[in-house]
């Protein structure tokens, strides 16, 4: 006799094919709809409260049902992690298609060498999905919508922990590069409520719940936690958990360099005089000039340029923000952003952290392949984790260089120290690479988020765009129109106080989350596998 389980099981493995609209179309397009969820550029579209771009939250959970249903409808193992993987491919290719115009129209790259390499990148990165997707099948015995429904939803908090989980992964393994994550496209809409308590990955486990209760048909049977999921926040004002420190008037310049000529010397020249003319006439108390605005190390600087630099904001009792390359050949380099004019921290320099492989390191055991193709990539030093802030104009400054936002856990390590804690978050950024692309609508998505997260304002220095002051509700208040030179006058509200995400991910990181994920899929395999 074959025990029934192992009849069921080998008559799943030899189900016929489904059909390819259900395993590969409409997976797929449900992944385009999902990388449109986190940033849709809409000028004039109307869409509160972005200037640049909109993130429509309610295609969210609606892509993600879909993927959901096909998972649900996958007859074995293997149909199931390739509908994972289609999803999460055509999802990441659509998010990051941008990679091309920095591959091919600076970097050099053929153009189909630089498709295919986005391509690959996606592919790769979509595997985490797709071992989601087997997971969940075989969590759930992938027998058909009978099969996986269960009286309590328990399968619906399996979906979201697994998705969770590899959408961590995806953000903290291999240096991690979780940009696109789904947690964003609530930025704006009602779970944002949430962002201060779990931050952005706990939206996206929230969004994967609400998207697995669409998907099988419980929604009537968790109406009224869906709906308070949903609702709680249009009835509950968010709590403050910080308080004003003040206002802060700030100057943030955008150069617009162009990418393909930033490094040649009459260009260089041609910054130098443009940002140093922009500093002597800003009205701000605090001057922000974008990532590597003087892309000069400093023994190649003008005679005399630093030193008038600071003779004339301290003669206006301003302070600045630079970002330039530092260091030499016997210390080695960081991409830094250095502080000058009147201020507590003498000295002051911040070093970036989060470095970007083979644009700003080389990864272990690939210097061979580096010399051997003689790219001119940068090898920087890191720069410490909870780096102290820059502390000027009554404000402790918290700076931070380009994708560096992205990762919420490491900038919560600088909230540990309450007293020591940022009041305002500064970001100088160069997305010169990515030309008018989403690409610049999607990092000031990322940037709001940081906002809600720790309820903080956040103001924004880039080359070309999208440089803006952002309240500590994640609201844009004013921004400079992309790929054009100019300056951004505004005030900014500091803030003090620590918000519950801060407080957890400053101390523990992600792990919180790893172990609510891990207790759930055990506690479904235990009860459901006995």
């Amino acid at each position: 006799m074959v025990p029934r389980d192992a009849q069921h099981g080998r008559a799943g493995l030899m189900q016929p094919a489904p059909p390819l609209w259900r395993t590969g179309v409409l997976p797929a397009f449900a992944g385009l709809l999902l990388a449109a969820s986190v940033a849709w550029p809409l000028p004039g579209s109307g869409f509160p409260p972005i200037a640049q771009g909109t993130a429509f939250w309610w295609l969210q959970p609606l892509a993600l049902a879909v993927l959901c249903w096909g998972l649900r409808q996958a007859g074995n193992p293997r149909q199931a992690a390739w509908t994972g993987w289609i999803f999460a491919s055509s999802w990441l290719a659509a998010t990051f298609w941008w990679l091309v115009v920095a591959m091919h129209v600076y970097g050099g790259m053929g153009a189909p060498l630089a498709v295919f390499a986005t391509l690959l990148l996606a592919a790769a990165l979509a595997v985490y999905y797709a071992l989601a997707g087997l997971v969940y099948w075989r969590c759930t015995r992938g027998r058909g919508l009978a099969a996986h429904a269960t009286p309590g939803g328990g399968s619906s908090l399996l979906f979201a922990a697994l998705w969770t989980a590899a959408e961590m992964a995806r953000g903290t393994w291999l240096t991690g590069f979780g940009w696109g994550a789904v947690g964003y496209a609530h930025v704006d809409g009602p779970l944002a409520f949430y962002a201060p308590w779990i931050g952005a990955y706990g939206l996206t486990a929230l969004g994967a719940w609400l998207a697995a209760v669409l998907a099988e048909g419980l929604l009537l049977r968790w109406a009224a936690a869906a709906l308070i999921v949903l609702c709680l926040p249009l009835a509950v004002a968010v709590p403050d958990w910080t308080q004003s420190t003040g206002s802060l008037r700030v100057t943030l310049l955008q150069g617009n360099i162009s990418q393909s000529n930033k490094f040649d010397a009459p260009t260089v020249e041609q910054s130098l005089r443009w940002y140093a003319q922009q500093i002597a006439a800003a009205q701000g108390a605090l001057v922000v000039l974008p990532e590597t605005a003087i892309p000069l190390l400093p023994a190649q600087w003008p005679p005399g340029f630093m030193q008038s630099l600071q003779e004339n904001l301290q003669a206006n009792n301003q302070s600045a923000l630079i970002g330039t390359p530092w260091g030499d050949a016997q210390t080695g380099y960081t991409n830094a952003a250095l502080g000058l004019g009147v201020t507590e921290s003498a000295n002051y320099r911040y070093d970036k952290h989060h470095l970007v492989p083979f644009g700003e390191f080389i990864p272990p055991m690939f210097h061979w392949f580096i010399e051997l193709m003689r790219i001119p990539l940068g090898d920087f030093n890191r720069g410490p984790l909870a780096a102290p802030s820059f502390v000027a104009q009554g404000q402790r400054l918290g700076p931070h260089i380009c994708y560096e936002d992205l990762f919420g856990e490491e900038l919560a390590t600088r909230f540990v120290q309450p007293d020591l804690a940022p009041t305002v978050l500064v970001n100088l950024s160069n997305l010169g690479w990515f030309d008018d692309t989403v690409a610049l609508d999607q990092h000031a998505t990322i940037a709001r988020m940081r906002a809600l997260e720790f309820q903080r304002p956040i103001v924004r220095a880039t080359n070309t765009g999208v440089s803006a002051i952002i309240d500590h509700r994640g609201y844009i208040l004013a921004a400079l129109p992309r790929l054009q030179a100019g300056a951004l006058e505004g005030l900014v509200e500091g803030r003090s106080g620590t918000t519950p995400f801060a407080w957890w991910a400053g101390r523990f990181g992600l792990w919180p989350l790893w172990l609510l994920c891990s207790l759930i899929v055990g506690a479904y395999w235990v009860c459901k596998h006995p």
